[in-house]
C-alpha cells in the first residue's frame, strides 16, 4: 500500500487559537513517516501534514498492534531555541513496548534524529508562554492488509506535533480521583509496561463512569487483589507520607515506566527526600490520612508533568488531601521540571536536547 500525500498549499497555523491551546486540539503542519518492509526500516521523510490511506483490512484495525510516545519540546528563554527534554529515554521505551507488542524496533539514532527534524520543521508552532510546549507523537502501527491472528509483516512509523498548553483546564489546580475497585488496567504478564493503544482503550469506560460524578480521573488498583495502587489516569502516582516520597513500584511490569517519574525519583533523591518504590495498599493510604501523615498526592506524565490531587474517593468514602491545594513538593518539582525544560535553570544532568533554531 503506497502512500499518497496531498499538498497543502497554505499552513496550518493561521488556525491555531494560542490564547486557547487547550492539549491536542491542533496539529502541525508536517509528519515524519518511515516503513518498515522487506526486513527493514526506511530512511524516513518529512512530508506536509495529511491524511493516511488505508486498508480495511489493516491489521491495527483488528488486532490492535499498535504503540506510542509523547515527548515534549519547550522553548528555551534563557538561551534562545528549543529543548526536547529526554528523548533517549522515549526511544528506549518505544522498543520496550515494541518488544511487547512484537513490532520491530526502530533505532533509538535514528528516533532522536526523526524527532529533532519534525521540530525544526514545525518551529513556527512552537508555543511561546511558559508552562506550553510543542506536542511529540511518535506511534507505530502495523499496517499489514490480512485477517489473521499474528504479527503484522510491515509497519508505518509517524510522528506528528501538536502546539499544547496544560493538559488539565483547571492548570496546577488539585483534581478529584476516584478509585475504581470494579474494573482493572491491566494484571500481571498483561501490557501494562508498554504504551500501546489497548492499555487506553481499557481504561476508558471507568474513566467515563468517573467524570460522569464529578471526578477528573481514575485511580487503578491491581487486577488481581485490587488492593495495590498502580497507576492514576494516564499517569504515574506519588504520595509524600511523613516527608517520604512513595511510588509504587515497577517489578511486577503492570506500570507505565514514566520518563517525568523517573524525573521526580531522581530529584527527590538529590533533595535528600527518602524515596521508596514499593507496592502501596490503598488501606496504607486511608491510614496515612487518618494518622495526619499523608502531606501530598500528585500524578507524574508528560502530559501535565505534575497533577496534584485534592481528594481521593473510595467506596463511598473520600479523603481531603493537603485542605485540596497544592503541596511543597508537588510544586517545587513543578517548578523545577519545567524550569530545566525552559532553559530557566540549570540542566545539570543533560536532559535536555538543545536546538539552535
Amino acid at each position: 500500500m503506497e502512500l499518497v500525500v496531498e499538498k497543502e498549499t497554505k499552513s496550518r497555523l493561521d488556525r491555531i487559537d494560542f490564547n486557547n491551546l487547550g492539549f491536542g486540539r491542533y496539529f502541525s503542519d508536517s509528519i515524519y513517516l518511515s516503513e518498515y518492509k522487506d526486513g527493514k526500516w526506511s530512511e524516513g521523510e518529512i512530508l506536509p501534514y495529511s491524511a493516511l490511506p488505508m486498508e480495511p483490512g489493516m491489521m491495527t484495525l483488528h488486532y490492535g498492534q499498535s504503540i506510542f510516545e509523547g515527548l515534549k519540546a519547550y522553548k528555551d528563554f534563557n538561551h534562545g531555541g528549543v529543548n526536547i527534554f529526554r528523548p533517549i529515554m522515549n526511544a528506549r521505551r518505544l522498543n520496550n513496548s515494541a518488544r511487547r507488542m512484537c513490532i520491530e524496533e526502530f533505532s533509538e539514532e535514528q528516533f532522536i534524529e526523526a524527532v529533532k527534524a519534525i521540530v525544526k520543521k514545525d518551529i513556527a508552532f512552537l508555543p511561546q508562554e511558559k508552562g506550553q510546549s510543542l506536542y511529540i507523537r511518535p506511534v507505530v502501527f502495523g499496517d499489514g492488509n490480512f485477517l489473521g491472528v499474528h504479527s503484522s509483516p510491515s509497519f508505518k512509523f509517524i510522528i506528528m506535533t501538536s502546539p499544547v498548553a496544560s493538559y488539565y483546564e483547571s492548570g496546577l489546580a488539585p483534581v478529584k480521583i476516584l478509585v475504581t475497585h470494579e474494573y482493572a488496567r491491566t494484571v500481571e504478564g498483561g501490557l501494562g509496561m508498554a504504551k500501546t493503544a489497548a492499555n487506553y482503550a481499557a481504561s476508558l469506560y471507568a474513566g467515563r463512569m468517573a467524570k460522569q460524578q464529578g471526578y477528573q480521573q481514575v485511580l487503578w488498583l491491581d487486577g488481581r487483589e485490587r488492593k495495590f495502587i498502580d497507576e492514576v489516569g494516564a499517569m504515574n502516582i506519588f504520595l509524600v507520607i511523613d516527608g517520604e516520597l512513595v511510588t509504587p513500584t515497577l517489578k511486577n511490569g503492570t506500570i507505565l515506566p514514566g520518563v517525568t517519574r523517573d524525573t521526580v525519583i531522581q530529584l527527590g533523591k538529590e533533595w535528600g527526600m527518602n524515596v521508596r518504590e514499593e507496592r502501596i495498599s490503598i488501606d496504607e493510604i486511608w491510614d496515612a490520612h487518618k494518622s495526619g501523615k499523608l502531606n501530598e498526592v500528585f500524578g507524574t506524565g508528560t502530559a501535565a508533568t505534575i497533577s496534584p490531587v485534592g481528594l481521593l474517593s473510595y467506596k463511598g468514602e473520600s479523603i481531603t488531601i493537603n485542605n485540596g491545594e497544592i503541596g511543597q513538593v508537588s510544586n517545587r518539582l513543578y517548578e523545577t521540571i519545567t524550569g530545566i525544560q525552559h532553559g530557566l535553570i540549570e540542566d545539570t544532568h543533560s536532559w535536555n536536547i538543545h536546538l539552535d533554531i
